[in-house]
């Protein structure tokens, strides 16, 4: 019940007041299944990029948070090729700071943030975290070739939010070189603590 209430509050709030560069609507009209879009800011290398994300509200929220993650792909050290996004609020503490108070609205606020501000030091991609520490020339250019890529609005302007979901999944780069080193990677980093809890 407390669920319901403060949902149809927030999403009240994110149709009328949403903050600058976000969109957010509900996905086949569920109060549970949400959908959201992130403009790439200027000065940026996903400047021009439209980002969707998936946003699942669990039964228990706002006690538990809301599992976000990116369904368009994005070129980043805290986000991962399944979309998963390393960010201490979409976690409960102790390892997280969650809190009841903070909102979906937050959250997609602190998530466009750390798209301008990446946090190297607590990645879900260690090669793409060390290109960003110690070759930014070349982070910017592949993050860049990956906004182009995936999240163009000339690409995407003749599809609706629904063929946009589906065309993202259908077109992560599962056999492009970058991906594979990606993965390649995940499986390097094994016996690293992992940023999210499984």
């Amino acid at each position: 019940m407390q669920r319901t209430s403060r949902l149809k509050r927030e999403l009240h709030l994110l149709t009328t007041e949403p903050p600058p560069g976000i969109m957010f609507w509900q996905n086949k009209n569920r109060m549970d299944d949400l959908r959201a879009q992130i403009l790439g800011g200027a000065n940026t290398p996903y400047d021009k990029g439209v980002f969707n994300l998936e946003v699942v509200v669990p039964e228990r929220y706002p006690f538990e948070p809301p599992k976000i993650r990116f369904l368009t792909p994005i070129y980043h050290p805290n986000i991962d090729s399944a979309g998963r996004i390393c960010l201490d609020v979409l976690r409960l503490p102790p390892k997280g700071a969650w809190r009841p108070s903070l909102n979906i609205s937050t959250l997609l606020t602190s998530i466009q943030l750390l798209m301008s501000e990446p946090n190297p030091d607590d990645p879900l991609m260690a090669d793409i975290s060390s290109e960003y520490k110690y070759n930014k020339e070349v982070f910017i250019r592949n993050a860049k070739q990956w906004t182009e890529k995936y999240a163009s609005q000339q690409n995407r302007a003749s599809k609706t939010p629904d063929e946009e979901v589906t065309q993202c999944e259908a077109s992560t780069p599962k056999e492009s070189a970058i991906s594979q080193k990606r993965k390649g990677n995940d499986m390097s980093r094994k016996g690293k603590k992992p940023c999210l809890d499984s």
